[in-house]
């Protein structure tokens, strides 16, 4: 509210003066009988992505509802776009309110833009303040998270098997240089998340 009041000036002295008040200061609390102040209406949907992280921040609050709806939007605007408008910081509790939303909708095919999402936050400024700062809630979230992350991977990662292959499968070179190469990903995420 004080953010969409912005644009209003101080009162002056000439404004106090006198008897007669020609304005009134705040409008919706006039002395008309019946008359209903009429409410602005949000969209629900967004019309562009946010550019700015107060735009981010403006839209993340007012106008998702849903943590699907927030989910959609991290996707949307996948790791390089978060890590533009959070170039400065991440606002205290982003992180840990995207780490919740990501844990409660992640699924196989959006595996690679989490991972992606969660590389460019884990390079803002401060991320370390912000991983200390997370609720017990959360930092159960981003535990919650890396394990559906982990049994994404198609069987590949065993707790037992660091290597990223489970005994006695063989697979063709590139798949299993593959699949080393995500896991050594998402241990590496999962170190700086301290969520090993």
């Amino acid at each position: 509210d004080i953010v969409l009041a912005s644009h209003l000036r101080p009162l002056e002295k000439k404004d106090k003066m006198g008897n007669k008040r020609n304005v009134l200061w705040n409008p919706c609390v006039g002395h008309t009988s019946g008359q209903k102040a009429t409410e602005v209406e949000i969209p629900q949907d967004l019309e562009q992505l946010p550019g700015t992280s107060a735009e981010f921040y403006r839209d993340w609050r007012r106008c998702l509802k849903s943590g699907k709806e927030k989910y959609q939007l991290l996707l949307k605007l996948e790791g390089k776009a978060l890590s533009r408008i959070f170039q400065a910081e991440l606002g205290f509790g982003l992180l840990g309110e995207f780490l919740t939303v990501l844990a409660e909708n992640v699924c196989h095919e959006d595996r690679d833009a989490v991972l992606q999402i969660l590389q460019s936050l884990s390079s803002t400024k401060r991320f370390g303040l912000n991983l200390d700062l997370l609720s017990t809630s959360e930092k159960e979230s981003t535990r919650d998270l890396f394990r559906k992350l982990q049994s994404m991977s198609g069987g590949y990662w065993s707790p037992g098997h660091p290597s990223g292959k489970a005994e006695g499968e063989a697979h063709p070179t590139d798949t299993s240089l593959q699949k080393e190469a995500e896991e050594r990903r998402v241990m590496e995420l999962m170190r700086c998340y301290q969520a090993s």
